[in-house]
């Protein structure tokens, strides 16, 4: 991704979590990849002035204590979070979810592929979309 801003992915899986990293390594993708294992973690990340604002968020739905359409409902009524854009990376094909994704502003809905060279391939598709985009504040 053109500029080097952090990137937040907000997953408890660590099998996902390596696999993005995995991705990432292979797509030469350098920017800072901070991890969040749920969405009470991703908030105080988030709220912490000392961290500098992420990119792009990658949020997958189904976490423990804080899911991610909870975790939406929070940042998008937040002035200073709700411009970061999020893009959903979950393994949920449940309309629902996708429903209550884009009613929150979400950039994106995202399924999960099993196969790893699928999932480069998605990872390679939201580098070259965020690459092209220009976001406020760049």
């Amino acid at each position: 991704m053109k500029i080097r801003k952090p990137i937040l992915l907000v997953e408890d899986d660590q099998v996902d979590v390596m696999t993005v990293k995995r991705a990432f390594k292979d797509l030469h993708i350098t920017n800072k990849l901070y991890v969040a294992e749920n969405g009470e973690e991703a908030l105080e990340f988030l709220q912490n002035p000392q961290n500098e604002k992420p990119h792009i968020i990658l949020l997958d739905l189904n976490m423990p204590k804080m899911n991610g359409i909870e975790f939406l409902q929070i940042i998008k009524q937040d002035q200073q979070l709700k411009m970061i854009p999020v893009i959903i990376l979950t393994t949920s094909k449940a309309e629902q979810d996708k429903i209550e994704s884009y009613s929150l502003q979400v950039s994106g809905y995202m399924i999960k592929p099993v196969d790893y060279l699928q999932f480069v391939e998605v990872v390679r598709a939201i580098n070259l979309y965020w690459t092209l985009c220009e976001l406020p504040g760049e």
